[in-house]
C-alpha cells in the first residue's frame, strides 16, 4: 500500500504542489528519497528517524521508499521533512491516510521531534486555501 502527503515547493513566491508518496515493502532495511531531492532533502531521513526515537516511535525493520512527485523537478530545503515523516506515519498506520490527504504540510523536524519554522508558509497557505486543503506547519 502507498500513503501520500502533500507540500509545496517554491518558484519564486509561487508554491507548486509536490505529492510525497511513502512504501513501506519487506526487504532489508532500507529508507530512501527520490525524486530529485537536494542533500537537505535527503539528510531528512536522519533527522525523521532521531524525531521518532524521540518519540518513543520505532522505524519499520522494512524498506522504505519515499518518491517526490514530479521527480523531474528539484526538491530544495528542509521543509519536506514534516511531510515525508507524515507520510510515514500514514503508512505505519500512526496517523489516518485521509487526514494526512487533506492537508499541505512544511516543517523541518529538529532531532528531538519539535517542528521548526521554514520559509514559505504563506505562498504555502495560499495554494492550501485555493485547493480547499488544512495548512499544517509550525
Amino acid at each position: 500500500m502507498v500513503s501520500r502527503a502533500y507540500t509545496v515547493t517554491f518558484d519564486g513566491i509561487d508554491a507548486c504542489p509536490i505529492e510525497v508518496e511513502c512504501a513501506v515493502t519487506p526487504g532489508l532495511p532500507s529508507f530512501s528519497i527520490v525524486g530529485l531531492p537536494d542533500k537537505a532533502v535527503s539528510e531528512a531521513r536522519e533527522r525523521i528517524r532521531a524525531s521518532f526515537a524521540a518519540l518513543s516511535l520505532a522505524m519499520p525493520a522494512k524498506r522504505i521508499t519515499v518518491n517526490l512527485i514530479p521527480a523531474d523537478r528539484p526538491k530544495i530545503g528542509a521543509h519536506y521533512d514534516l511531510p515525508i515523516a507524515l507520510a510515514i506515519l500514514a503508512e505505519m498506520q500512526v496517523c489516518p491516510k485521509e487526514a494526512i490527504e487533506e492537508a499541505v504540510a512544511l516543517g523541518e523536524l529538529s532531532l528531538d521531534g519539535r517542528l521548526n519554522s521554514v520559509n514559505g508558509a504563506l505562498p504555502a497557505a495560499i495554494y492550501a486555501l485555493e485547493q480547499n486543503k488544512t495548512l499544517l506547519c509550525p
